[in-house]
């Protein structure tokens, strides 16, 4: 029988073909490969950069001590100033200065200057510059002698102080006239290159208005037209704008010796690779700032680029390949050893701490690298700031190291691109397995090898990702085909024998996974040494507590095997304990929640890694167990909690997440009145947390008035409390739930330790099956019962509720019902400590009075201020 067309290994490369050719047409997937090769072959490049480039960053230090950007134009106008007399060859100063810096006060002199001219007392007034000449002859034309002498001598008397006001008027306008400062400074250097943006598109019409005058003194007129690329039309003419984004104000454009567009589009992922260094903005040609800072960094003018429309540009002799839009396909330098380019902080330049004189000569590129102000930008080297990526043009543009796309570069790659489907319709198909993957594989290193090849040595892109793809697709493609087809009985066959099913049982059962474990040694032949292996994972099972299982492996065992080992005993006890051992201490237990039944008739549980000893004690979400980390003998404290019987499921993702989140963080903190947390992790149905096994008790049992500690011992745990809250809080880690039942005391070593870091934000605004609140809110800030944000001054307020509670043997709030309770916490003044024991300092009442305050901002704002004060009620 004949085998149909479209089961044939040749129609299936043609299919192969035609799918690739329409996902590269129709889907940028291809050409993001072709742009990550790319990358590739530019980080594996090696050129040295122009050593006369620096760069002065506008970054973070530099806001942190001048102060928030924008800053003041005469802070830039310093340092252009010390760059000029520096020598500095030529300034890139990129932030664009494209609305004025008015002062408020330099209105109101304006003002004052303007109703002082009107008034006619100003000498300098352009309208009448001799207002206080007049005022002499009218003087001089009184005949009465006396009369004139004393009018003269009165108006003798007010001259001086009229011109010293007006001196003082044009001295205050031209001091806070920052923008003519910068224009000065602009002008004096004669050597500051200023950017301007225009907005990337086609126009429809024509511009709103014209382009200010410094900005038309740019236009490029040198263009030559050698290929017909007017003819050949958009795709080969520079990058249209249809607008103008920003432009520096008039003085500083004017001043400024050359303006260039800044702008350039990113590739589809983002990624800058190539720079527009002639834009079309309505017919007009503009160069990119980058072109004009290596045109003035070699003395030339805009007069001195030639623009070969379609081919590149030509800069005094430097011959600039670009694509046929004239973008040029930069160079990125990298080094392991140093930066591509030096670069030194502004505030150091303002300082002097760096030199001046350092960048005598060089090209000096001034850029935001602060966060916040600057955008990184993604290049084939990794995240450069914009001042960086002007850098590494610029030098590519003075030392010709840029990569160019060669004519034959698109006939090369339809040639391959023909050549590997052939292969793969009429070649691939007749070879065997091995030859073809020999093959396959050796033509796809040949390929890759001449892209970086040339990439590398010769600075040649050409794009070989579609026959790489094509060819890659194709092999996986017939060879999936084929193994399917042919070969899937012979593997089938192969993975159910007996020693395969046995290792792959094996190895599921080392990670974990007891029930495919299970699956496979089902599959193997029932004999005694199959019987020893299916043991074991019953063991595995009982130490994960799942018993149910457990007796299932062990009938398996018994139908075939019923004398080996144990069997009988092993299915009876796992269906008395299927019935009576509920985890975590959750549900019904009749084994008073325990973990581990009396007489050791199973294996000692485990939780994670951890082998779980005796029970220690309860708490409100689940049971404390003494636990032995088996592989280092440390004994650690395991407290549990049973997450899925104390939330509902939509919940129980979320709070999952949550309590490894504020378990990572308590495991952060390393403080010798803090827990040490050791491990968290999830064993069934239970969420445990593995900590420091602590000696001695909490609290709560020192809380009556029959059983209070001395006053010094209280001082001394609050002491230490509030020092580890304040190495916690500077972590950035609240704790929310501090009372005595989560402070540890042992009194013998004197050691306090607090505990649950994070639990009580797993139960923040839970609730438990019955919807009552977890916990109580007796030691609750005001802020936490109402539901706000909380900070470190709830834990202050909670810790001052536990010094009243040690020191008087009562709470300083109480009531009947917890509404109650909750609004006299957040409405009531608290009674005095002394009222409740007159015994104590009357330092102390003034302690608590400050820790129980109702508002956060009235309370110590760090719990280091009560560690401090308790201190001096200590000495006092």
């Amino acid at each position: 029988m004949k085998t149909a067309i479209w089961k044939k290994d040749w129609f299936t490369g043609l299919a192969v073909v035609i799918l690739v050719m329409a996902v590269h047409s129709c889907s940028p997937i291809i050409k993001n490969l072709e742009r990550s090769a790319y990358d590739v072959g530019v980080r594996g490049s090696s050129r040295e950069p122009a050593e006369n480039i620096a760069i002065i960053e506008l970054d973070d230090q530099s806001i942190e001590n001048i102060g928030r950007w924008p800053w003041s134009r005469e802070i830039h106008a310093e340092v252009i100033d010390k760059l000029t007399a520096a020598g500095a060859k030529v300034i890139a100063y990129t932030p664009i200065f494209s609305e004025p810096q008015v002062d408020p006060g330099l209105d109101y002199i304006n003002a004052l200057i303007e109703y002082y001219q009107a008034s006619g007392l100003a000498q300098t007034d352009a309208e009448n510059p001799n207002a206080l000449d007049q005022h002499g002859q009218l003087f001089a034309a009184i005949e009465d002698p006396e009369l004139n002498e004393q009018l003269s001598s009165s108006f003798a008397a007010i001259s001086q102080p009229i011109n010293e006001i007006e001196s003082s008027l044009y001295e205050a306008q031209q001091t806070l006239n920052v923008d003519q400062k910068l224009a000065d400074a602009f002008a004096a250097a004669g050597n500051v290159i200023t950017p301007m943006l225009f907005r990337f598109g086609q126009p429809f019409g024509k511009p709103d208005q014209p382009l200010p005058v410094y900005v038309q003194n740019m236009k490029l007129e040198n263009t030559q037209d050698r290929i017909g690329a007017q003819a050949l039309g958009i795709g080969f003419l520079p990058l249209e704008t249809n607008s103008t984004l920003a432009t520096p104000i008039s003085g500083v454009g004017q001043a400024a010796l050359g303006v260039g567009n800044i702008n350039n589009l990113a590739d589809i992922d983002g990624g800058i690779r190539a720079e527009s260094l002639v834009v079309d903005y309505f017919g007009e040609l503009y160069p990119s700032y980058s072109l004009v800072i290596a045109a003035k960094s070699l003395n030339l003018d805009v007069g001195d680029i030639t623009v070969r429309l379609g081919e590149g540009i030509q800069l005094g002799r430097l011959n600039i390949n670009t694509d046929p839009q004239l973008r040029m396909l930069s160079f990125f330098y990298r080094s392991a050893e140093k930066p591509a380019f030096s670069s030194d902080s502004f505030f150091d330049v303002m300082l002097e701490k760096v030199p001046a004189s350092k960048y005598k000569g060089k090209i000096v590129i001034v850029g935001a690298t602060a966060s916040g102000v600057s955008k990184p930008q993604l290049t084939p080297i990794g995240a450069l700031t914009e001042a960086e990526t002007l850098a590494h043009t610029v030098s590519s543009i003075l030392n010709e190291d840029f990569f160019k796309v060669p004519s034959w570069s698109i006939w090369t790659t339809i040639s391959l691109v023909l050549l590997v489907s052939i292969f793969i319709i009429a070649f691939l198909p007749r070879l065997g397995a091995g030859l073809g993957a020999t093959t396959s594989v050796l033509l796809l290193v040949v390929l890759f090898a001449t892209h970086y090849f040339l990439m590398t040595t010769q600075a040649l892109w050409v794009q070989l990702m579609l026959p790489i793809s094509l060819l890659s697709i194709g092999y996986i493609v017939l060879t999936t085909k084929r193994f399917l087809v042919t070969e899937r009985g012979k593997l089938h066959s192969d993975l159910e024998s007996a020693e395969s099913n046995k290792m792959l049982g094996l190895a599921f059962q080392g990670q974990g996974q007891l029930d495919m474990a299970f699956e496979k040694f089902r599959k193997c032949p029932k004999n005694d040494a199959i019987a020893e292996v299916l043991y074991n994972l019953a063991l595995d099972y009982e130490r994960k507590r799942q018993f149910a299982k457990a007796g299932n492996v062990y009938r398996y065992i018994g139908e075939f095997s019923p004398q080996f080992r144990d069997v009988k005993q092993r299915i009876e006890r796992s269906e008395k304990m299927e019935n009576t051992i509920v985890l975590g201490g959750g549900g019904a237990s009749t084994a008073a929640g325990t973990l581990i039944m009396d007489g050791g008739d199973v294996e000692k549980p485990m939780l994670g890694r951890y082998q779980v000893e005796k029970e220690l004690g309860k708490g409100a979400m689940g049971v404390v167990y003494l636990g032995k980390d088996p592989k280092i003998s440390r004994i650690v404290a395991i407290k549990t909690m049973a997450l899925s019987q104390e939330f509902e499921a939509d919940e129980l993702e979320e709070v999952k997440a949550r309590f490894f989140r504020e378990a990572e963080t308590a495991g952060r903190l390393n403080h010798p009145n803090i827990v040490t947390i050791y491990d968290a992790g999830e064993e069934h149905d239970l969420a445990y947390i593995a900590m420091e096994f602590l000696k001695g008790h909490d609290l709560a049992r020192y809380t009556k008035k029959d059983q209070l500690l001395p006053l010094a011992t209280v001082l001394d745990i609050i002491k230490k409390s509030a020092d580890a809250l304040t190495y916690a809080h500077q972590q950035n880690v609240v704790h929310r739930d501090i009372k005595p039942a989560n402070i540890m005391y042992e009194p013998d070593s004197n050691s306090v330790k607090i505990t649950d870091f994070g639990i009580a934000r797993i139960t923040d605004s839970s609730k438990t099956k019955t919807g009552m609140v977890l916990g109580t809110p007796s030691y609750m800030s005001p802020e936490q019962l109402a539901g706000k944000k909380v900070d470190g001054r709830s834990d202050i307020f909670s810790l001052g509720v536990m010094l009243f509670q040690l020191t008087t043997g009562q709470l300083p709030f109480k009531a009947d019902s917890m509404a109650t309770l909750m609004y006299k916490i957040a409405n009531d003044p608290h009674p005095s400590v002394l009222d409740a024991n007159p015994k104590l300092p009357p330092g102390l009442e003034l302690i608590v009075a400050k820790a129980l305050e109702k508002k956060a901002e009235d309370r110590y704002q760090s719990a280091a201020e009560l560690s401090a004060d308790i201190a001096k009620l200590v000495s006092a």
